[in-house]
């Protein structure tokens, strides 16, 4: 059940909010959303609500990634081995590598920028969409969300943010990715030899090639549940005014600029 029918009247609509989440269209800064593809390729896109595009070129970055050992020829270069950090890239795989990694970036950018455009006329044109959706396995409204709350719940786990926001699809595969890199790079086991004071051990056991991806992971996590956060707020504002306007305010209300009411 929807409170809102879409009768595709409007060219284009700035949101919708249906069972899995809430698909929405703002302004955002090109250059950020490129950075987040260089990152962590995916994580551009993901933020544009390219989900599915996005979900592809993360999947793509990480097999490609562990297949030609660029995590690895990137530790061992911030050591200064650099004759090793060469012998330990596998070319066959890295070549595939860098035309993908690139095209990310120009496409997260060049999308930006045209939904940018998308959203202003968008704007314009303040056609109604959907703010609440009741199905048979979830709920879900345009609601006020608190944007540290986001923030705290992402940092304890990475994907837990997305879910107090209700990004339901983005929130499942961050905390799958999430537990797939700590088991693999054996992170917490190492966490708990260092608090044994088993400082040789815990070196010894970690995988640093899949304890690298963590630190994007967690930096995207936070940053998408505290950005989406605060875009539904004003998107939530947003609606109410209108609502409040279109059903209490006078007809004849004029409201007059530069000018003294006394």
């Amino acid at each position: 059940m929807n409170n809102y029918t879409n009768d595709n009247t409007a060219k284009r609509y700035k949101a919708h909010v249906s069972i899995l989440g809430i698909s929405q269209i703002h302004l955002r800064n090109p250059y950020i959303i490129a950075w987040w593809s260089a990152a962590f390729p995916g994580f551009g896109h993901m933020l544009l609500s390219k989900y599915l595009r996005g979900y592809v070129l993360f999947i793509w970055e990480v097999i490609v990634n562990i297949k030609a050992h660029v995590n690895l020829a990137m530790i061992y270069s911030f050591q200064g081995n650099i004759d090793l950090a060469k012998d330990v890239l596998d070319t066959r795989w890295l070549l595939m590598y860098i035309p993908v990694y690139l095209f990310t970036i120009w496409d997260s950018y060049r999308t930006t920028v045209d939904m940018n455009k998308i959203y202003l006329l968008a704007d314009n044109e303040d056609h109604s969409f959907n703010t609440f959706s009741l199905g048979a396995v979830e709920i879900n409204y345009l609601d006020k969300r608190n944007p540290v709350i986001a923030v705290v719940w992402s940092l304890f786990v990475p994907g837990l943010g997305q879910l107090y926001v209700h990004r339901i699809m983005t929130s499942f595969f961050v905390i799958f990715w999430v537990v797939t890199f700590y088991y693999f790079s054996h992170a917490q086991e190492a966490v708990s030899l260092l608090f044994l004071g088993k400082v040789r051990q815990a070196t010894a056991v970690i995988n640093p090639e899949w304890l690298l991806f963590l630190p994007s992971h967690y930096g995207f996590a936070t940053f998408d549940a505290y950005m989406s956060a605060i875009e539904s707020n004003k998107l939530y504002k947003e609606v109410q005014m209108k609502y409040l306007k279109e059903n209490y305010q006078a007809t004849g209300f004029r409201l007059l600029k530069g000018q003294k009411v006394t």
